[in-house]
């Protein structure tokens, strides 16, 4: 059975294909800045549309150094690859562990994180909206010495089993989490 589409659900299907090449190609904080993007493309658009297309594809406001901005949830999800049998495994067990930080690496590049302690819990805090996905890029990281993370709105607990575990980590987090130094092009 053939699906036509509508003139309505094509425009729709092309607006929403330019609002995810939109936030991936420059940061867009809000969706009046997002409806004056769609009608610099071209596109007659209402905030309200925005809002449903907003919703619809499922975007995220993410905090970044220099303010809020819209991404798609799958930049916040875990990367699978498929395997042999046609099943999709997860990514970062098919990988180094400094490729499987990277993204908890480009997260605390945007989120500014305070760690403080208590006990065998480390309290880690950062901006409003931001705990979960923190919590879920250390649990898909190689960060493996804690027992788990616990996330609020913008704070985050991480629990240890003992002391010497607790120090590992914090010294693997704390190097995530210095800028990686570029490295000058040798090309001339």
């Amino acid at each position: 059975m053939a699906v036509t589409m509508t003139h309505g659900q094509e425009l729709k299907r092309l607006r929403q294909r330019a609002i995810r090449r939109l936030i991936a190609s420059r940061p867009i904080g809000s969706q009046r800045e997002l409806v004056d993007a769609l009608i610099d493309e071209g596109f007659e658009v209402t905030q309200a549309t925005v809002s449903r297309d907003i919703t619809e594809l499922g975007l995220l406001k993410a905090p970044r150094i220099d303010g809020h901005a819209y991404v798609a949830p799958e930049d916040f999800a875990p990367a699978t690859t498929p395997t042999g049998n046609g099943q999709a495994s997860s990514a970062a067990a098919a990988v180094s562990p400094s490729a499987s930080d990277d993204r908890l690496r480009r997260l605390l590049a945007d989120v500014p994180v305070t760690v403080g302690r208590s006990g065998l819990t480390l309290v880690l805090v950062g901006t409003p909206g931001t705990a979960s996905m923190v919590a879920q890029a250390i649990d898909e990281s190689s960060l493996r010495e804690q027992e788990g993370t616990l996330a609020g709105d913008n704070t985050l607990l991480v629990l240890f089993a003992d002391e010497p575990r607790l120090a590992r980590w914090l010294e693997r987090f704390e190097a995530l989490q210095r800028p990686v130094p570029e490295v000058p092009s040798t090309h001339g």
